[in-house]
């Protein structure tokens, strides 16, 4: 197999200080920071940063704080997971990817979607039954962004553009992903912009996407559009063994899901549902050679090029993911490539 790209992810999960007090959102962006500077100098390919508006997540602002992990950096691609394009507007989001593209030379690659949480729709005043239309349009504004520097537009919730010029232009080409949590409609919206597809697969097993992938690939020659590569983005943590890794997620894990269940009335976590998810699921949980075998496996089963991984759980301390992303980068992502060379 060509050789597969591997990233990170993180929504800025507020975190434990070493007292086991939740650190300040201040505090969790320049660690977050730290993280991302650790990924790029092991190598590590990508680093995305979701945006969210709730307690739980400090990042809000993602092109901020990747503009400043910019500053610092040399090699690793800065983009979001995801951008909740819906709730902002296209040409706005795009002037901050652009101008992150020309700082970074050429290292932005935005992931934009809905969102899994609905907070930014009623905080910037949009209606929650317009939530397909908005994403619809807004998505077709930022493709034809993407592929000239004028734009010719109308639809429903914004006013029409007409050979509208958009500052600044892009030097570059600029890779753009969508992120799609598994409709068949979003995964022909992807190919019908000509955009590049990242699947949200956070529970159950990963072979459950292999039709996306396929529905994909033939939307591709109906369309007449090229291939290109597709993503995984998924969530995970290294430690140096299966017992500690599992053991060290686990607290953090049950606090995020509890707390979000309550919100959305699932049934309580379970300690036996999360060990399954671990065996069976899209959870990358355990040694650098567990973790490793797992992310070959589901890439070879789905036929992708990337693999993202989303390391912070939950409040776990800033030292504890520190070690998850060395070891990620130093062991996880050799492995992984050690074996889909074999």
């Amino acid at each position: 197999m060509a050789l597969v790209e591997l990233g990170l992810d993180s929504f800025g999960d507020v975190s434990l200080d070493a007292d086991g007090q939740a650190k300040p959102m201040d505090a969790v962006l320049r660690d977050v920071v730290e993280q991302a500077v650790l990924a790029d100098e092991l190598g590590i390919h990508f680093i995305g940063l979701g945006e969210h508006h709730r307690p739980d997540f400090a990042i809000s602002s993602p092109e901020i704080v990747l503009a400043a992990i910019a500053a610092r950096t040399k090699n690793i691609r800065l983009g979001t997971a995801v951008t909740v394009l819906s709730s902002d507007d296209p040409i706005r989001v795009f002037q901050r990817f652009a101008t992150l593209h020309a700082l970074s030379n050429g290292r932005a690659e935005p992931i934009l979607g809905r969102g899994s949480f609905t907070e930014s729709y009623p905080l910037f005043g949009y209606d929650l039954r317009d939530y397909d239309l908005l994403f619809e349009e807004k998505l077709e504004i930022f493709a034809k962004l993407s592929k000239g520097n004028a734009i010719t537009w109308s639809g429903r919730h914004r006013s029409a553009l007409q050979d509208q010029p958009v500052y600044p232009p892009l030097s570059q080409p600029m890779t753009t992903w969508v992120g799609v949590g598994g409709s068949p409609e979003s995964v022909v919206r992807v190919v019908r912009h000509d955009l590049h597809l990242m699947l949200a697969i956070i529970g159950g097993d990963p072979r459950r996407f292999a039709p996306y992938v396929d529905l994909y690939h033939r939307a591709c020659a109906q369309l007449e559009r090229p291939v290109r590569p597709i993503g995984i983005h998924s969530p995970g943590f290294v430690a140096a063994t299966d017992t500690e890794a599992r053991e060290a997620l686990w607290p953090h894990y049950a606090e995020m899901f509890g707390r979000i269940g309550t919100e959305r009335g699932w049934p309580p976590t379970t300690k036996d549902r999360y060990l399954e998810e671990i065996e069976h699921g899209s959870l990358y949980v355990g040694s650098a050679e567990t973790v490793a075998r797992k992310i070959a496996a589901a890439v070879k089963a789905l036929g992708v090029q990337r693999f993202d991984m989303k390391y912070a759980t939950g409040p776990m301390p800033h030292g504890q993911l520190v070690d998850c992303i060395r070891l990620y980068g130093e062991k996880v992502i050799p492995m992984v490539h050690e074996i889909l060379a074999k």
